[in-house]
């Protein structure tokens, strides 16, 4: 089980959904702050620029 979740920690999303658009987006990853314990990220569709979520990278 722990090998299943090693290949998950650096997903990184290349469409959500976004509400202001209506539908699946493709969006960017932002770096929004580096902090003692890891790296916040912030995800933006790249039609209208809407932040539709977040990723904090522990480590």
């Amino acid at each position: 089980m722990e090998n299943n979740r090693s290949q998950f920690e650096k997903l990184v999303a290349t469409h959500l959904y976004c509400d202001h658009c209506g539908g699946s987006m493709p969006v960017e990853e932002v770096l929004l702050l580096i902090l003692p314990d890891g790296n916040l990220y912030e995800y933006r569709c790249l039609h209208c620029g809407k932040s539709v979520g977040e990723k904090r990278e522990r480590g």
